[in-house]
């Protein structure tokens, strides 16, 4: 069975920008027949904010977007939630250590800016310049908290085809570096979460932002070693302010909530959704090669006067 998914992070609140990506893939997963699970992508634990995730729901609802798998969770269909699934992603650790693809890493994120190089890819870090590479299994681990478990990225090329940019290739080991699959408090990472879980669930398309296409090349190194299959990716143009920046306060207020919150119809979000992805019948035809490539820039006038 085709299966998609909605996976938003409660580390604030939902915007124009995550509407849209919520809609396309929605609108996907209407054409193709495809069932649709919620995540609530919640293992950046410093960063969660606790109103965020019911207010994510209600985002939802209001736009119209239904689920149909999920726990019982104060009803039918409530969403999985990451940090009650920790003990799957210990598992999955436990297998990246045995097959040596992962080492304890004790460096700092200034200790990586002073000695590591430029990525190939925009809004990423510099790369892991190798210092603790050197662990094999078997060898001391350090004290808790000290360290992260760090992914040995591969020397050879990984390649996919998006359904919306197109053949995608790259070498992790000199674009990409070695990459954090867990934080130092021993919880896991994007990278590492994401993958266990739409593996878990049977998930075929991952419908996201064109700004994480290398963390697709990372999640599909990990995919190989536990050898679970990938779904389709389908990495979707931003939305940017009148500036040309990603959405932001400085650009007036994009947050779902605060449309909701003016008596605004949905209807007016999605007929922008609609009209800036350049679909004409996305409920009727949808084809992820009509898709508007380029970035989405938001008018400041249609922002100041609340959509």
């Amino acid at each position: 069975m085709m299966k998609s998914r909605l996976a938003p992070s409660p580390t604030g609140a939902q915007h124009l920008g995550n509407a849209r990506t919520y809609l396309l893939a929605h609108w996907s997963a209407m054409a193709s027949g495809a069932g649709m699970i919620l995540r609530i992508e919640d293992v950046d634990s410093p960063r969660i904010k606790p109103w965020a995730t019911q207010q994510a729901i209600d985002d939802l609802r209001w736009l119209g977007i239904r689920w149909d798998e999920g726990p019982d969770v104060g009803g039918p269909h409530g969403p999985y939630v990451q940090t009650q699934r920790i003990d799957l992603y210990r598992d999955a650790l436990d297998r990246l250590i045995q097959a040596d693809r992962v080492y304890p890493c004790t460096c700092t994120r200034k200790d990586i800016e002073e000695s590591g190089s430029a990525p190939h890819f925009e809004h990423e870090g510099p790369i892991y310049p190798g210092t603790c590479a050197g662990w094999q299994r078997g060898d001391e681990v350090p004290p808790p908290d000290t360290f992260c478990w760090r992914f040995r990225a591969g020397t050879q090329t990984v390649a996919f085809d998006d359904l919306v940019m197109g053949s995608q290739a790259c070498v992790p080991a000199t674009d990409l570096g070695d990459f954090a699959i867990t934080q130092k408090n021993g919880a896991p990472s994007y990278q590492l979460a994401v993958v266990v879980d739409d593996a878990a669930m049977g998930v075929t398309e991952a419908v996201r932002g064109n700004d994480l296409i290398a963390s697709t090349f990372r999640q599909l190194e990990i995919y190989r070693v536990l050898q679970h299959s990938p779904p389709h990716f389908a990495h979707v143009p931003l939305v940017r302010g009148p500036d040309g920046r990603r959405l932001a306060k400085r650009h007036g207020d994009t947050r779902l909530s605060h449309f909701r919150e003016l008596g605004i119809a949905p209807k007016r979000i999605i007929d922008w959704a609609i009209e800036t992805t350049g679909i004409a019948d996305p409920t009727g035809d949808f084809q992820w090669s009509a898709l508007n490539r380029d970035d989405v820039v938001v008018d400041s006038e249609w922002l100041a006067a609340g959509g």
